[in-house]
């Protein structure tokens, strides 16, 4: 490029031009193209402008790309169409859409070339209604469209989730029989995952006569996407299976489905495919990796990941502070806070979320508070109803429920599902019988379907000894119809996920899963260990209390760990409620007695046992 500049320079020298300086362009309008007193037409015609253009757009050389346009326009060359088509190229791929689309408007004659340009650069640079918009002139002028008209504007469509229009658009694709092309069926099934209509999407995908590396990837990630983890690794498998190319797109949908199923085991088998494939680690597929291990409950791990990236970005770090949060690495968190600040990046809303979390699980009030007047001083940064939700947990988390319940009726949000739980939450733990029946009272009407919150205030008057209450809401549970999520943990072991629930009686091991049980007890009790009959809530005698406690799907899954796993493996277990306190004391005597670093990943974080103490100072 450089090159031909060069020899454009020494042409004008010939014939006693002064040539000037690209470097004087910069002060000239931003948008406006650049009008020399010569022309470089006049030496290399028409095909030497149309080179030099395109290789500015590939090299997004606005400066010298406004010249040739000046050029262009001098020598008479802007009414030809192939000109205007790639002057809208140029200034489409330097990120110029304004002016690409100035010059759209001054074409006489429009090819679908010039209509499939400038709907692509809406599209590409996130200005979604303008591409439709112009689309639809397209349509009334009587244009025909072709797939690369039809998948930039679906895609369009995609980013605001716009069902509606894609919808309109799909049946517009059956009529002028395009819905086989490769590119229209990607970006519908694209745009049904994201719009959560996944079996529409799976749809499409069965369908399509032919399938690139992209549709692959992007049902893969449709489904991880709308939390189907299993059916995005069937998939994701059944592609490996027919030898297809793997893209970094496709690895980093199976990881994120593997993280989301907190399957160790598979996700290294896909970080082997990437490094066996030779992919460099881009930033999206980075931030994957450090999610899949730090979902995993592998936090060193993911640290590795990180710290081996040579570039991060603003996505990298926020994966990382917010692997730290998730296992209430609270001083790593802060640290990594402050030293990204320090190389120049600004946190975003998914940084707050992330710092003020770990100040929530952590205990951490004044300091989440700093933080909290820090984000709402930072004008870059949008509060939203995330970060107020972290501080009513902040706050409840601390005892400080009165003003947790304040802080909601003061903000500027409506209060959500997952803020007036919080406050339930809290008003168990700190037996606040009043605000806990306000709070519930909020939970029935916004999830009247959710079981969870009608046990959650049955517990807490059974804590208080209010029998009374306890039956009345127990029937209001039954009346609601909705369904207790029943206790499980899961553990893996030898290339298998093994489930446990509370009382279970049907495992192969369960003998011996017992009798690990009753070792542990036994060798506990020496150390004075006594069943926290208090953690269960039912109207029985103590005995039955202490038999039911006894065989928690966690405990269940904890002895099987301990008979199946080799002693130098930290034991991981997956929980999907929070854990109880008889549970918590259980395992944390349990590594101490076995030598054994055990993990436990419930609904609320990451805890991490070793040597008769918990990562969360028995704060969760």
């Amino acid at each position: 490029m450089a090159t031909l500049f060069l020899r454009c320079r020494k042409a004008y020298s010939c014939f006693d031009f002064h040539f000037r300086s690209f470097s004087a362009v910069s002060a000239s309008n931003f948008d406006t193209p650049c009008l020399e007193s010569s022309s470089l037409f006049q030496f290399y015609g028409s095909a030497m402008l149309e080179d030099l253009l395109q290789k500015c757009a590939r090299n997004k050389m606005v400066k010298e790309g406004k010249v040739c346009h000046g050029q262009v326009i001098l020598a008479g060359l802007e009414s030809d169409t192939l000109m205007s088509n790639i002057i809208i190229n140029m200034y489409s791929k330097c990120g110029l859409v304004n002016a690409a689309r100035r010059s759209f408007n001054r074409m006489l004659v429009r090819s679908l070339v010039s209509w499939n340009t400038m709907i692509g650069a809406y599209a590409q640079q996130g200005q979604e209604e303008e591409a439709l918009k112009l689309f639809m002139q397209m349509q009334r002028e009587g244009t025909h469209s072709s797939e690369f008209t039809l998948s930039s504007v679906i895609c369009a469509c995609a980013s605001k989730s716009a069902i509606s229009e894609s919808k309109q658009l799909h049946a517009y694709a059956l009529k002028i029989a395009r819905t086989d092309d490769v590119f229209v069926g990607t970006a519908l099934l694209d745009v049904y995952a994201k719009s959560n209509l996944i079996e529409d999407a799976r749809r499409v995908f069965d369908s399509m006569p032919d399938r690139s590396a992209v549709t692959w990837s992007s049902m893969v990630a449709g489904y991880a996407q709308n939390m189907l983890h299993e059916e995005a690794l069937i998939l994701f498998h059944k592609a490996q299976k027919m030898d297809l190319e793997q893209t970094q797109f496709t690895l980093s949908a199976a990881l994120s489905a593997c993280a989301g199923l907190s399957s160790l085991i598979e996700g290294k088998q896909v970080h082997a495919i990437l490094v066996k494939t030779g992919f460099g680690l881009n930033f999206f597929v980075g931030a994957s990796l450090i999610d899949l291990y730090a979902k995993c409950g592998s936090i060193e791990e993911a640290y590795l990941v990180f710290s081996n990236m040579k570039k991060k970005n603003v996505v990298l770090w926020n994966a990382m502070i917010s692997g730290f949060s998730r296992h209430v690495r609270s001083v790593e968190a802060m640290i990594l806070f402050e030293k990204m600040q320090q190389m120049g990046l600004k946190p975003n809303e998914i940084t707050y979320v992330s710092i003020l979390s770990v100040c929530s699980h952590k205990g951490l009030v004044e300091t989440g508070r700093m933080y909290f007047n820090i984000m709402i001083s930072d004008y870059s940064v949008q509060p939203n109803v995330n970060h107020y939700s972290c501080m009513v947990d902040l706050l409840g988390r601390a005892g400080l429920i009165q003003e947790a319940y304040d802080f909601i009726l003061e903000m500027p949000f409506d209060a959500t599902a997952s803020m007036w739980g919080s406050l339930l939450g809290s008003c168990r733990i700190y037996r606040n019988l009043e605000l806990a029946e306000v709070a519930a009272k909020q939970l029935f009407e916004i999830e009247p379907n959710n079981a969870g919150n009608h046990v959650l205030l049955s517990n807490i008057y059974a804590t208080n000894k209010r029998w009374e209450e306890v039956a009345w809401s127990r029937k209001l549970l039954k009346d609601s119809g909705a369904k207790k999520e029943m206790g499980k943990s899961w553990i893996e072991a030898k290339n298998k996920v093994h489930t446990f629930v509370a009382g279970q009686g049907n495992h192969p091991m369960l003998m011996e899963i017992h009798l690990k049980l009753e070792s542990l007890e036994l060798e506990m009790k020496k150390l004075d260990y006594k069943v926290e009959i208090e953690n269960d809530l039912h109207r029985v005698d103590e005995n039955v209390k202490e038999e039911l406690l006894r065989h928690h799907s966690e405990k269940l899954a904890l002895a099987f760990g301990l008979i199946s796993l080799p002693a130098n493996v930290p034991i991981r277990i997956k929980k999907n409620l929070r854990i109880c306190g008889d549970c918590h004391s259980f395992i944390k005597l349990a590594s101490r007695i076995t030598n054994r670093e055990i993990i436990v990943r419930d609904t609320n974080r990451f805890h991490h046992f070793k040597e008769g103490s918990c990562s969360c100072s028995d704060f969760w």
